[in-house]
């Protein structure tokens, strides 16, 4: 009896020793197997703010691995690098990614920072049908800064490997994790640990940012930064979300609401100088408006009609609505009220511009003019730019967005999700970020036309306590989410992205 137990154990183990060798086996062909990144290297020269400059663009693939070494992720991201012998290790290098969540970098990409561009009407007007114009860029920061451009998963050629799913990097943390394993591998591969780090967000973007620096300033990555750029910042949600019972939000768009009646002449008298009368309209906003909204149903009748009175004269809006609203602006709403007499709505991404409807009656638009008028030019761009300056060949589709990544996002921070995920706020990590850190800088960029990310609200966000006020800065400009549009903002976005960083090599 006790022979057979033994012979049973030990056919158990050699049934185990075999699973563990196949196991083992299949592991090491699947890693012999899974192909080498993909790396298409070009050589350039150029002209940027009046340096003749010599560079090197590596388009291609970066894994990223787990604790076993074991390719999870690969990201596509473009590179490029300045020539200059051993003193370019030095030079600082900024990373960029767009928001969404689940967008490539195609924006920053050919808007603005890419020594090629896309033209598109700086006016506020659709972009038509192809051909688009494709043109030098001397305004991108080449002469002071190399650049990564950073697609996450699931956009752009950027994919899960092994056994991962795109979905697995969906997330607010999984996102900023995978992110920061990717400028751990690049600043590895290319020997730059010790060049000034740089990172910028735009959009949900700046959002990452919170978690991105927490990760990269942990015991896992140990990575300082030296300045961030958020663009169009949207970072505590409550500013920005109109939820039942949160004021906050109509508090932090009216100033966009006001820039915008400004900008489509339907103030009932407008001011010549629009910074003054903006900073007019944040001080109402955080004091008498808020302090309206807060006192709710106890709000003095004739304080009622005078602050009704102030949004008019603030909106445009008609007082007799203004009233049924009770004093609040729902901002879908006033794409399509403030100039329904003229049947036109506003934009979102940019609120000069104009889209005509059928339908003058409705609550709501039928799509955002501003995101209807730019798309097509830029994928068409890439995608040429890719092919045609950069040799780029992938044997899969390339995503301008994610087809799925927003509608699966896990919005969890950390193990709670305040309020459902609604009033997500990543403000702390940043502040612990400039508290641990004394060179992080941070740079905000804004434009008064922008509705996705109000430019109050992220003021607004940065004036909750633990940050360092003092190294933060803000510029403005009159365009929308996407500032670069406006060929004026984009030329004083970009020598302001430059002096940002100038600044902190002294």
């Amino acid at each position: 009896m006790i022979k057979k137990w033994a012979m049973a154990g030990l056919l158990l183990c050699l049934v185990a020793q075999t699973g563990w060798a196949q196991k083992r086996a299949s592991d090491e062909s699947d890693k012999a197997n899974m192909a080498a990144p993909k790396q298409f290297v070009t050589e350039h020269s150029g002209r940027f703010n009046g340096k003749s400059i010599s560079y090197q663009v590596v388009a291609g693939e970066t894994y990223i691995r787990d604790d076993e070494g074991q390719p999870t992720a690969s990201f596509f991201n473009v590179a490029y690098l300045a020539k200059g012998g051993a003193a370019s290790k030095k030079r600082p290098v900024t990373f960029l990614f767009n928001g969404g969540p689940g967008s490539a970098s195609l924006w920053l990409h050919m808007g603005a920072f890419g020594p090629k561009r896309v033209v598109v009407p700086s006016d506020a007007k659709d972009d038509g049908a192809p051909p688009y114009p494709v043109v030098d860029n001397p305004d991108t920061i080449l002469d002071v800064s190399d650049m990564v451009f950073i697609d996450p998963v699931g956009t752009g050629y950027s994919r899960a490997l092994g056994e991962k799913s795109n979905a697995d990097f969906y997330g607010v943390r999984q996102d900023a994790d995978s992110i920061a394993a990717f400028i751990h591998q690049w600043i590895s591969d290319n020997g730059r640990w010790n060049s000034p780090i740089y990172i910028a967000g735009e959009s949900y973007g700046t959002l990452r940012m919170g978690p991105l620096l927490d990760a990269l300033g942990g015991r896992r990555h140990q990575i300082g930064v030296n300045g961030v750029m958020l663009i169009s910042a949207v970072l505590h949600y409550q500013n920005s979300r109109f939820n039942q019972g949160n004021i906050m939000s109509y508090v932090s768009f009216l100033p966009t609401y006001a820039a915008t009646a400004w900008y489509h002449d339907q103030l009932p008298q407008k001011p010549e100088n629009l910074e003054e009368f903006l900073d007019e309209v944040r001080d109402f906003a955080r004091n008498d408006y808020a302090t309206a909204l807060i006192a709710g149903t106890r709000l003095d009748p004739q304080e009622r009609q005078r602050i009704i009175s102030k949004l008019h004269a603030y909106t445009g809006l008609k007082t007799d609505w203004l009233d049924k609203a009770n004093m609040r602006i729902q901002v879908f709403r006033f794409f399509k009220e403030l100039m329904r007499d003229d049947r036109q709505v506003v934009g979102r991404l940019d609120s000069r511009y104009l889209g005509e409807e059928p339908d003058a009656v409705g609550e709501f638009y039928e799509t955002d003019p501003a995101s209807a008028s730019i798309g097509n030019a830029y994928v068409a761009a890439i995608s040429d730019y890719f092919q045609t300056d950069l040799g780029v060949r992938m044997d899969r589709p390339y995503f301008a967005s994610s087809p799925d990544a927003f509608r699966k996002w896990d919005w969890k921070l950390g193990d709670r999700a305040p309020n459902g995920g609604r009033f997500i706020n990543v403000v702390p990590q940043i502040g612990q970020a400039m508290r641990y850190n004394k060179d992080m800088r941070v740079l905000v960029s804004a434009g008064y036309f922008d509705f996705a990310t109000p430019f109050f609200g992220a003021e607004n966000a940065l004036s909750e306590v633990g940050l360092v006020p003092e190294r933060i800065h803000y510029d403005y400009y009159r365009a929308g989410h996407m500032m670069y549009l406006h060929d004026e903002s984009r030329d004083q976005f970009l020598k302001d992205i430059r002096a940002f960083i100038e600044e902190g090599a002294h």
